[in-house]
Order: C-alpha cells, then structure tokens, then sequence
C-alpha cells in the first residue's frame, strides 16, 4: 500500500502544478501611480496601462438609484421672498406661497421615491488595490482598494 501513497500524492502534485502553469487567477496588490490614462504599478514591479486593466465598480465614479423615504431638517430665517426663497448668493432653492412676517417661519421638505445619485469612487493617486489576474497575465481586473480611503 505504501506505493498507492505515494502515487496518490504523485498525481495531486501534478494536478496542482498543472493549475499553476495556467494561473486561471491570481490575487495581486498594487498602488496607483496616476489617473489620466490609468497606471497602476503592481508589486512594485510592472507598470501597467489601462489597456490592461477592467475596473469594478468599487473603483470608480458612478451613478446609482436608491429609494429614499426621509425628510429635510427644519429651516428658518426672519427674511423671505414672497414667492421663492434664495440662498445667500441669490439663486432660488425652492417656491413657496407665504409670506414671512415677524420672527420668522419653519418649513420641512419630504424626500421620497426612487432618485438617482452619484457615488464617487473613482481611483486617486497613491490608492492601494487589490487585483485579480487573469489566466495568462494579459488582464488585471482592478477589484477594489485596501484599507482606508
């Protein structure tokens, strides 16, 4: 039985250095060097382009839909316009029909539905990242970025 063994062995050896010699995938690390095009230096050997590289969404600037349900923080101010009311610099936030006198009034807005908003989460220089490699080395798919932001 011992030679059983030893081929058992034998075979799984092989079957691993068989997987190996075609790297199907492979985790790797790097560090982004610049943004407009994309570098990314990996393991602090190969410099690669962004030909090179698929970027998941965890890593890069994008637009989404949530559904929200939720509302705005009371606002007042002693001084309003009529029909709309304006921030300092003058542009219109949003009409109404009051008019404000003495000290002042207090309004809400409610915010619900489906609204679309942008999630910004596009790679900065000095970003690190964890990269997947795809069989042959050609591909680096850009996962997402390693520790804090």
């Amino acid at each position: 039985m011992p030679d059983a063994m030893e081929l058992v062995k034998a075979m799984k050896k092989t079957a691993v250095d068989a997987m190996d010699a075609t790297k199907p995938m492979n985790i790797c690390y790097g560090t982004v060097e610049a943004v407009n095009p994309l570098k990314i230096r990996v393991e602090q050997k190969i410099l690669l382009g962004a030909a090179q590289l698929m970027l998941c969404r965890n890593v890069t600037e994008h637009n989404i839909y949530v559904t929200v349900n939720c509302q705005t923080e009371s606002s007042s101010q002693e001084t309003r316009e009529e029909q709309g009311m304006t921030d300092p610099g003058g542009i219109p936030e949003h009409t109404h029909n009051f008019q404000v006198q003495g000290g002042g009034a207090s309004h809400a807005h409610t915010i619900s539905g489906k609204k679309e908003i942008t999630v910004h989460n596009a790679l900065s220089v000095g970003d690190n990242v964890i990269m997947l490699r795809q069989q042959g080395g050609q591909k680096y798919i850009v996962w997402d970025r390693i520790g804090g932001m």
